[in-house]
This record gives C-alpha cells, structure tokens and sequence, in this order.
C-alpha cells in the first residue's frame, strides 16, 4: 500500500514528469544537432546525398531518436497535465492538447526526413530519374521535414505558455519557472510566421533550453509542494492520490 501510495503522489509523478522531459530533450538534441545538422547541408544537395549515404545507418538511427523523442514529449504532456490540474483544470486540458497537435505535427513531419533514405535508395523503380534530380527531391523532403518542426514550435510555444500560467498561479511549484516559460512560449509564437522564428531561432533556443532545463531540475530534485498541491487538488475537486 505505501508503494503504490509512493508511485502516485505528486512528487513522484512530477518526477517521472522531469525525466521523460529530460529524455525528450537529450535525444531531439542528439538527433538534430549531432546528426541532422552535421549530415544536411541545406545549400548543397549533392553534397548532403552523399553524407546520409555515407552515413546510412546513423541517419536511420537519427530518425529512431526523433520517434523516441516525440513518445517521451507525449508521456511528458500527459504528466504534466496531470500534474497542473489543480492550477486550472480547463486550461490545462487546452494546453495539452495544444501540446499533442505540435507532437503530431512534428512526428509527420519525421516521414519526410526518413524518405531521403528511400529516394537515394537506388531501386529500380527510381531509375527514370537522374542522380541530380533525386539529390534535388531528397533534399525537398529534407526541407519539407525541417518546415514542418518548425510548424510544431508556434504549438508548443502556445502550450509553453499556458503551462506557465498555471505554474506561476499553481502556489505548488515555483514562480519563476512559470514566468521563464511564459516569455520563452511568446517567443516560440514567432514560428507562426517561419522566416522570423527562423531569423531568432537561436536567440529562442538558448532561452527555451535553459528554461526548460532548469524546469527539468527542479521536477527532478524538488519535485512539487505535496501540501500545496493537495490543497489546491482539494479546492478544485480533483482526485487525490497521495
């Protein structure tokens, strides 16, 4: 009974919350700035053929990781809405489904970045092309993906910043991390208009990843306020676990 009690509190799901958070990050990091960015060179496909041929089996372990990222972003999402029920049951909803609509709308977008595996394949059936012109689709596919993550951000920038409105009022969880994602959610809305989420891209990234980082910490030393968060749980009308 007291285990089960443990693996139901507040405190453990918001631990469970920071690390599959913490996995997310790890491997969207990995993928993208490890391989994505080292194997794609957006002004040269020929050149970019030639590295994700080289380098077949780390593309596709590439592609592995963003599938891996997208399923711990998911659970993430629906631990934290969890989570943040007793800070506004409604808007905690909205926001997760706000935050699934950016995750299906990212893991599409990964077909595209496979497909350049099976474009520059050489089977047969890709014969009636030349070498340039599937360099030429490969590296469509490839920007078609890149356009698509780029699409999800403006969503999950909606639900960073209805996260952190729910974190700054929750009472169980500090203030200030509900502020940093609030200004980095406003941030990341500059993707629903792509050339200037792409012009501050790294200005964004900076400040997003070390707000979520520090999220990240704090769910995973500190978890939440239990009495706090009880008490919240209470005046709500929401199930209490723990």
């Amino acid at each position: 009974m007291m285990e089960q009690r443990k693996e139901t509190s507040p405190r453990f799901r918001a631990r469970m919350a920071g690390l599959f958070y913490l996995i997310t990050m790890a491997t969207g990091i990995f993928a993208q700035g490890f391989v994505s960015n080292r194997l794609v060179v957006f002004g040269n496909s020929a050149v970019t053929a030639t590295n994700i041929l080289a380098h077949r089996s780390l593309f596709q372990w590439s592609f592995t990781l963003y599938l891996v990222e997208m399923t711990c972003q998911i659970v993430f999402i629906a631990l934290f809405y969890d989570l943040l029920k007793p800070a506004g049951r409604i808007v905690s909803l909205v926001a997760a489904f706000l935050g699934l609509a950016g995750c299906v709308i990212k893991t599409v977008s990964r077909l595209f970045y496979i497909a350049p595996l099976f474009v520059l394949g050489g089977a047969h059936y890709l014969s009636a092309f030349n070498a340039g012109q599937l360099q030429a689709l490969a590296m469509l596919f490839l920007k078609v993906n890149d356009r698509g993550a780029a699409i999800s951000l403006a969503f999950f920038g909606l639900y960073a910043l209805l996260t952190g409105y729910l974190v700054f009022r929750s009472t169980f969880l500090p203030r200030f991390l509900g502020v940093w994602s609030i200004l980095a959610g406003l941030g990341w809305l500059a993707f629903f208009y792509p050339p200037l989420g792409y012009r501050l891209f790294n200005y964004l990234a900076v400040f997003g990843f070390l707000g979520a980082f520090a999220l990240i910490l704090w769910l995973l030393i500190v978890g939440v306020n239990v009495q706090r968060w009880n008490e919240r749980a209470a005046a709500a009308g929401v199930a209490v676990h723990s």
